[in-house]
């Protein structure tokens, strides 16, 4: 029989809770979680050669569909700096679509960690809702970078000569990233809720779909009718691929730019205390 008295003995869950709870202790959880979610990227050879080849799919089909267009009639259509090319107008587009498409299957993680156990192991610990719904948010965001030192080398590959100052570079990449944390809240936070593995990809194809073509990612706006050009002009893809394909392409960084990587960082915001709050609700492993 223990011999503690009694005010040890009810110190002790306390002081142990606090350990746990605090903040020490969720980004103690946070930084495990969020390590998972990147490791198991390069654990899964099929994920790692899918990331290398569907750059230069993208870039050889897609590009290609204009092969047998003069350049000179792509630049004058798509109001390209002469000799530019289609590939150049392209590849802003394909990042900004790839990042966009990266929360569904961070989505997708989430239901596998449901459906086999993981999740209700972790919901069982101190942890937060919030905790596991952040990492698994900003883990799938950072896989989603992968693709940019890849999709790059694809290019030049290709023969797309880059342009930008350091600047410029950097907001593109700060863009990205805040591109990639909104989609992958949103994505998680609709999916909190569900175990069914069907959920991420209909969701995904119901959002991505429309965003990816009304977004001035594939072709120019000004060929567009006047709803899907009210579509882009709220659309976040759009706004990345336009900061994207003024440095990279246009080798600027203006006023314009400026408020879009704004507006791209109050999209990330937005989406994340948004999907914390529901997932705060509404996680849930069955």
């Amino acid at each position: 029989m223990s011999t503690a008295p009694p005010s040890m003995l009810k110190e002790a869950p306390a002081h142990l809770s606090k350990g746990h709870d605090g903040i020490t202790g969720q980004w103690s959880q946070f930084w495990g979680l969020y390590s998972r979610e990147f490791i198991k990227t390069f654990r899964n050879p099929w994920v790692i050669a899918m990331t290398l080849i569907q750059p230069f799919m993208w870039l050889a089909f897609f590009g290609g569909m204009f092969s047998a267009v003069p350049d000179t009639e792509i630049d004058l259509f798509l109001h390209l700096p002469p000799g530019t090319g289609y590939l150049a107008f392209l590849l802003p587009g394909v990042l900004a679509t790839g990042m966009m498409s990266i929360g569904m299957f961070g989505a997708m993680s989430t239901i596998q960690d449901k459906r086999f156990g993981f999740m209700k192991r972790i919901l069982i610990t101190p942890t937060s809702k919030a905790t596991v719904y952040l990492a698994k948010a900003l883990g799938s965001a950072t896989r989603g970078l992968v693709q940019i030192p890849v999709m790059l080398t694809a290019a030049l590959a290709f023969g797309v000569h880059f342009q930008g100052s350091v600047i410029g570079w950097a907001a593109w990449v700060i863009g990205l990233i805040c591109l990639g944390i909104g989609f992958s809240a949103m994505f998680l936070a609709l999916t909190a809720s569900s175990t069914d593995w069907q959920t991420p990809g209909v969701i995904a194809n119901f959002i991505t779909m429309p965003l990816m073509f009304a977004s001035g990612a594939m072709f120019p706006t000004s060929i567009y009718p006047w709803w899907m050009k009210d579509i882009a002009d709220m659309n976040p893809v759009g706004y990345s691929a336009g900061l994207s394909r003024d440095v990279l392409t246009y080798g600027q960084f203006t006023g314009s730019d400026v408020a879009a990587l704004g507006y791209l960082g109050l999209f990330a915001i937005v989406m994340i205390i948004a999907g914390t709050a529901l997932a705060s609700r509404y996680l849930k492993v069955e």
